[in-house]
């Protein structure tokens, strides 16, 4: 009754509410009605939510719970395991872990979230998608100097150009709104590029799971899914990606908009110069979005198995660091094929008969005048921008979330 004091009648209330759900959850894992539940019913129940584990892995959890040496787990068993233990559904984790939506750093390779039946129905997943999108518009407009340094020091920095020195020499040539270059066609490809790729994962999803409705997907399936709907997304909205580096590098007075631009690379280099580094921008799909998805899942369940006491919800800061940290290894991983990528996309730009070179030859070209750590070039503004992306990102996404009236 929310007097601030819980007297008997409610606790006894209580544990008879907890104890009715506990005895459903006993008899919905008794497949045979004999009363015990056994080492093969745990791995039904577990397959049946897409689960799979072996026999000796049901044992181990089986044996968690049984008291009295049978390899059977009986009612009281059961009930004395579970009723001062913390009872968490999976869609209450599931609704606490979501990050892809709610994280941006400026790449959208991510694997997405997972949405309930529930959640699709009442339109919710909707209107996550646009807070998603806001909070990734504000937060690439917030970092955007650092975005434009590092394709700077990507195209330009085996010149010997320094991060202070790539700053100051863009400072000079444009003044300090030249920093935001090719900011607004970034953000403006952010929301078809989510609702593609949202839309794709799905309908791939669907491919994948077939005829078993309502089964999740296992982890690797849900990275073969969000690979595709990656690369579906990408090959879709690609020459937007040229655009933006293309109007990223731009002088002054090179080019009047977006629209102009578009134009000049038409007329000089050809409708095929709109997707230069296609192949490069595919293949880091793999290694980012995978590399992404495992240690965020590792980090999560390390926590979920350590401090998953009182609730199901991580908090704030536990949800930021698993989501910085793992898109930061992601980022890592896919690096040098996001610089040969960039390098593809600006090279016709120097249309002074510089020979076009392929993924491979660039590469090549790479490794022999620059060494391996050429292929790292930018990297610094590109972490520099994690942490404030990351930040402005989460906030902007709670305050979206309340202002569209998504319950938190």
């Amino acid at each position: 009754n929310h007097d601030g004091q819980l007297d008997f009648k409610e606790f006894t209330q209580y544990l008879r509410t907890h104890e009715k759900e506990l005895r459903l959850m006993f008899h919905s894992l008794d497949r045979n009605n004999d009363g015990h539940i056994d080492v093969a019913e745990i791995q039904l129940s577990l397959h049946s939510l897409g689960v799979n584990v072996s026999t000796e892995q049901a044992s181990r959890i089986l044996q968690s719970i049984d008291r009295d040496g049978t390899m059977t787990i009986d009612w009281s068993e059961w009930r004395d395991h579970f009723l001062f233990n913390p009872l968490h559904n999976m869609e209450d984790i599931a609704h606490y872990w979501k990050h892809s939506l709610m994280l941006d750093i400026g790449e959208q390779l991510t694997v997405p979230d997972e949405f309930s039946e529930k959640e699709r129905r009442s339109g919710v997943v909707w209107r996550q998608l646009v807070a998603g999108a806001m909070a990734g518009a504000v937060s690439r407009t917030g970092t955007a100097p650092l975005d434009r340094l590092k394709v700077f020091l990507q195209v330009h920095g085996s010149n010997g150009v320094s991060l202070l020195g790539g700053l100051r020499g863009m400072v000079q040539e444009g003044g300090l709104r030249s920093l935001w270059r090719g900011n607004g066609i970034n953000v403006l490809k952010i929301a078809p590029e989510s609702a593609i790729k949202f839309m794709a994962y799905e309908q791939i999803k669907w491919l994948i799971r077939g005829s078993k409705e309502g089964a999740s997907l296992r982890v690797q399936e849900r990275f073969i899914a969000g690979s595709l709907a990656g690369a579906t997304a990408q090959t879709i909205i690609y020459p937007m990606e040229v655009l933006k580096t293309r109007l990223t590098l731009r002088k002054t007075g090179q080019y009047s908009g977006m629209a102009d631009c578009a134009k000049q690379i038409l007329r000089k280099e050809g409708l095929r110069a709109f997707y230069k580094g296609y192949v490069p921008n595919t293949l880091g799909i793999i290694p980012y979005a995978g590399i992404d998805l495992a240690v965020y899942e590792t980090l999560k369940n390390a926590w979920l198995q350590r401090y998953c006491m009182g609730s199901a919800d991580p908090g704030v800061l536990v949800l930021l660091g698993c989501g910085t940290v793992s898109s930061t290894c992601g980022q890592l991983a896919s690096y040098p094929l996001a610089l040969i990528r960039t390098r593809m996309q600006a090279q016709a730009s120097a249309l002074d008969g510089a020979p076009q070179l392929s993924m491979v030859g660039q590469f090549k070209h790479i490794v022999s005048h620059e060494g391996v750590p050429g292929l790292y070039r930018g990297i610094a503004p590109n972490f520099l921008k994690v942490i404030p992306a990351v930040s402005i990102s989460y906030v902007v996404y709670e305050h979206m979330k309340k202002a569209l009236g998504v319950g938190s």
